[in-house]
């Protein structure tokens, strides 16, 4: 067979590392054109949340794409973006009262910064500074690598990245955090951003509820709108349907995308408050949010999103959660004992640990040593650098995820010895 001419995501061709082509995919398994069994312990980069092929997402597909295929979003609407936008408000916080479809967690994101700065520009008050939280991601669009950590992801792009101010990622009881949020709000900054509990691509780093309750509260005295990117966090990995929840945090703009079609389809949603969707409301036309992509609230993808909502209510999704919450503990704290390991750390669904590596970091030649022995052992888990993570879906079996737990003890016995 011929090169394949597909240029992959965040992968190094250069290296000759092997790409895996899976035929088929059930559950918490992917099988492989050679007939292998994987298990995929990262839910195919955080996306698939109650299992591959769930039937009643994929009959909600097949049943939608018969119907209405697609269908421009710009005064025109349909059932299923009517029923996701209804069943989301149902379930989410009620102070969230505007949804605004997009395509990916990226795209959520801009959408979040444009609300922003129009809202302060509609409002007579323009404020342009953005800040983050360091060692933040965000996606990778020109607005989102902005808002997102500097550094190997983004530095052939950063002439073309807008100025922001950064806050410390908190360290104890983050005291730092909230000291330095503090100073920076008093400049009357539009917005700061945050991924709340766990920042995801960044190596998994964890902070605690009274953090991100005490950074809202930071904005909320200032005036500052506080964004709540859940891209990665909602949808149950830390624990809860969002992250926000176990700190008693309403966001003003919240980022969903991932698991909100229960992974089997590309879909996003910003939601807002009411006085963000109000400022720009108007009869003049100029203060219209500009903003759109052709696939806007694609019909297709809106029913898989709806199945998958019909999923959260119908299904003890919530309990299978909890399950999978406390084996993931049993299995960290059999890895935590183990030579080399550093930082073990649980969040909800979410567990990870470094592996020692004086380079550490991203590019720590670890990752791709780890992760051949992964695939070796039938296992998709992707390093961050030295950082191992896994996330399963929500159906993961105790045994696939002893076996998975298993294959991070061997792999990291074999790299620590050279």
């Amino acid at each position: 067979m011929s090169e394949s001419p597909v240029w992959h995501p965040f992968w190094q061709h250069g290296l000759g590392q092997p790409v895996t082509r899976v035929t088929r995919a059930e559950g918490a398994a992917l099988y492989t054109a050679e007939g292998r069994r994987v298990i995929d312990a990262v839910s195919s980069w955080w996306v698939t949340t109650h299992g591959h092929c769930h039937p009643r997402i994929v009959e909600a597909i097949r049943e939608q794409a018969g119907q209405i295929d697609q269908l421009i979003f710009a005064g025109w609407t349909h059932d299923p973006a009517e029923d996701v936008a209804r069943g989301l408000t149902a379930i989410l916080p009620p102070e969230l009262t505007r949804v605004f479809f997009s395509d990916s967690g990226s795209t959520s994101v801009e959408v979040a910064l444009k609300m922003a700065l129009g809202f302060w520009a509609h409002s007579g008050e323009p404020r342009h500074r953005i800040l983050v939280m360091e060692h933040s991601y965000h996606g990778d669009t020109i607005g989102a690598m902005s808002v997102g950590e500097r550094g190997v992801y983004n530095a052939p792009y950063d002439p073309l990245l807008f100025d922001v101010g950064r806050i410390p990622f908190p360290v104890g009881d983050g005291a730092n955090t909230i000291e330095a949020l503090e100073a920076a709000c008093c400049d009357r900054p539009a917005a700061f951003i945050v991924e709340p509990l766990v920042l995801g691509a960044g190596g998994m780093m964890m902070y605690g509820a009274g953090v991100l309750a005490a950074m809202a509260e930071v904005c909320r005295r200032h005036g500052v709108l506080f964004i709540a990117d859940e891209v990665m966090t909602g949808w149950g990995r830390t624990g809860t349907l969002l992250a926000c929840e176990q700190a008693g945090v309403v966001p003003d703009i919240l980022c969903l995308a991932k698991g909100l079609t229960g992974g089997s389809m590309p879909l996003a949603v910003t939601l807002a408050r009411e006085p963000i969707f109000q400022a720009h409301w108007s009869t003049d036309r100029a203060k219209t949010f500009y903003h759109s992509s052709s696939y806007t609230a694609n019909p297709i993808a809106c029913a898989a999103a709806r199945a998958n909502l019909a999923i959260w209510r119908e299904e003890p999704v919530r309990e299978r959660i909890a399950t999978l919450g406390a084996r993931q503990q049993a299995g960290l704290d059999r890895l935590a004992v183990l030579p080399g390991i550093r930082n073990p750390r649980r969040c909800g669904t979410i567990i990870a640990l470094d592996v020692e590596d004086p380079a550490g970091g991203y590019l720590s030649a670890l990752a791709p040593r780890l992760m051949a022995l992964f695939r070796e052992a039938g296992v998709l888990l992707r390093p961050l650098g030295n950082t191992i993570y896994v996330m399963p879906p929500y159906c993961i079996s105790a045994e696939d995820l002893t076996r998975v737990h298993d294959a991070i003890a061997d792999a990291v016995a074999v790299v620590l010895k050279g």
